[in-house]
């Protein structure tokens, strides 16, 4: 089949690559629509040493499930970690951080950049009726964006902050302004202005920080800069959320996060039943970020184009 594959930090279009096997409890999925993310670009740079197929965001159509039949013919999303459910953090709660998992593209999985992939039937959700493709393909990032109020309580009155109004940093700013809390973000650009005024977020240049004042503050950057940034606005006992690919290693003032009793706080992937739900009842609306759409033929000029500055998302046609 045809697929995107990476090896040595190098991407190549291959019509070589087997088609993938479902194990008993896994799904054999063809891939619709797949999104190119941040991730994807970082280990294009040698974030991490995986070779494989790459991708994880995707919408497709189960074409074989020996143990979900039902599921054959639908249209599903699907969470990204494959877990093996026997370990102390799989029994307790905690699969996404399975010492075994396998990560789709990421770590020890095929990804989706290719005709077909296969994932664990428990890790599809069915996706709903008036959900479109284009919008259905972004449901692992609003996931990721969701998780963000599953790990932070936000109130009405708390002041907050995104850094960060990229790809994800947008996605984060529509869920977030669903909380009622005094929500802005950080922009550069006046692309990522326009976008998030179309949805009625307050946004900011970075000159107007409000500096040591903020309750939570969500740095959605991935960058030293943008950690600094997102530092310097949060006040004593305040919480600052982590939510980015972080290529490199961070230096940072460990002293003053203790004396101002600051809560760090990790954050990656997300529930998707109400990332679905957000979708299904147009409370938020990731179409807008969509600039271009390739086929997988045309893979290698699609990265290159998510990996331009100001590109916000370039999908994949299979």
């Amino acid at each position: 089949m045809q697929a995107l594959w990476l090896e040595d930090q190098k991407l190549s279009y291959r019509t070589d690559v087997p088609t993938p096997q479902p194990g008993p409890d896994e799904a054999l999925i063809r891939t619709r629509l797949a999104g190119i993310c941040s991730t994807d670009l970082e280990l294009l740079r040698g974030y991490y040493p995986y070779a494989g197929v790459l991708g994880h965001e995707f919408v497709g159509e189960v074409v074989e499930a020996a143990a979900a039949p039902h599921l054959v013919g639908e249209r599903v999303v699907g969470e990204i970690n494959a877990s093996c459910g026997n370990c102390d953090h799989c029994r307790t709660g905690r699969p996404t951080h399975c010492g075994r998992r396998t990560v789709l593209g990421i770590s020890g999985r095929d990804g989706v950049f290719a005709e077909t992939f296969t994932l664990p039937v428990e890790n599809l959700h069915p996706v709903p009726e008036g959900v479109e493709d284009h919008a259905a393909v972004f449901t692992e990032p609003l996931a990721a964006a969701v998780e963000i109020l599953e790990q932070v309580h936000l109130r009405p009155t708390d002041r907050v902050l995104v850094v960060g109004a990229g790809r994800l940093g947008q996605l984060i700013s529509q869920v977030l302004s669903l909380s009622g809390a005094d929500l802005r973000v950080v922009v550069r650009h006046d692309r990522q202005r326009k976008l998030l005024t179309q949805r009625g977020i307050v946004t900011i240049p970075e000159k107007d920080l409000p500096v040591g004042s903020m309750d939570v503050v969500i740095d959605a950057t991935g960058a030293p800069g943008g950690f600094k940034v997102a530092r310097e606005a949060l006040r004593p006992r305040g919480r600052l959320v982590l939510k980015s690919t972080y290529a490199g290693k961070l230096d940072f003032d460990a002293s003053a996060l203790v004396v101002d009793e600051i809560t760090l706080v990790g954050s990656r992937c997300g529930p998707f039943p109400p990332a679905l739900r957000l979708l299904e009842k147009s409370l938020v609306d990731p179409t807008l970020l969509i600039d271009d759409t390739f086929p997988l033929l045309e893979g290698l000029r699609a990265f290159e184009k998510a990996g331009q500055g100001g590109v916000f998302k370039v999908l994949l046609s299979v």
